[in-house]
C-alpha cells in the first residue's frame, strides 16, 4: 500500500542519456550476451548499467560513455557468470531425484560453457581485451588506442590470455594440463 502523502513523479529522461542509450544499447547487449550466453542475463546487465549511468549523472562518465559502458558491461557480465557458476536453476522437481542428467549436452554447447567459466576466472582487463578482439573484431592497434596501451602490450596480453583460457578449458573438460 502506498502512503497517501507519497507523491510519485516521473522525470523525463535527459536528452543526453537517451542519445547514449540509442548509441550504445546494442553494443552493451551484444557484449553481455556473448559473455553470459543468455538473453535474459544480457538484458539484466544492460538494464543495470543504464540505470547506474542514469543515476550517476557524472559528467566524466557521460563524456566517455562508450569506454565506461564497455568496461562496466564486461565486469557486470563476468560477475553474472561467476555468481551462477554453482547455481542450478529449474522449476522441475524431478531433476533432483537423479543426480545425473539423462540428456547429454552437445559438444559445442559444452565448450561454450567451459569458455564462459574460463573467461570469468580472468582478470577484468584481460577479459576485456579478449572480448574486444574476438567478439567485436577490433585489431590490436584499435584496442590499444581504446585502452591507452601499446599494440605490443595488447598482443602480449592476448597471447597470455589465450594460453590461460586453453588451460582452463582443458581443466573444465577434465583433461590433464
Amino acid at each position: 500500500m502506498i502512503a497517501t502523502n507519497t507523491i510519485l513523479t516521473l522525470r523525463p529522461l535527459p536528452e543526453e542519456f537517451e542519445a547514449i542509450f540509442r548509441e550504445h544499447s546494442e553494443f552493451v547487449y551484444r557484449t553481455a550476451y556473448r559473455i553470459t550466453g543468455s538473453a535474459e542475463d544480457a538484458e539484466d546487465v544492460m538494464q543495470t548499467l543504464f540505470l547506474k549511468l542514469l543515476r550517476s549523472r557524472d559528467a566524466k562518465t557521460a563524456q566517455n560513455s562508450r569506454a565506461y559502458l564497455y568496461r562496466a558491461t564486461v565486469n557486470t557480465a563476468l560477475n553474472v557468470v561467476r555468481s551462477r557458476k554453482n547455481q542450478v536453476l529449474t522449476d522441475r522437481s524431478d531433476i533432483f531425484e537423479s543426480s545425473v542428467s539423462s540428456q547429454p549436452q552437445d559438444r559445442e554447447s559444452h565448450i561454450h560453457d567451459c569458455l564462459r567459466m574460463a573467461l570469468a576466472e580472468l582478470k577484468p582487463r584481460a577479459a576485456e581485451i579478449f572480448i574486444l578482439r574476438y567478439v567485436h573484431g577490433y585489431s590490436d592497434m584499435e584496442i590499444g588506442e581504446l585502452l591507452g596501451r601499446s599494440r605490443g602490450t595488447i598482443a602480449i596480453s592476448l597471447f597470455r590470455t589465450r594460453s590461460r583460457l586453453r588451460k582452463a578449458i582443458r581443466h573444465y573438460q577434465g583433461e590433464k594440463s
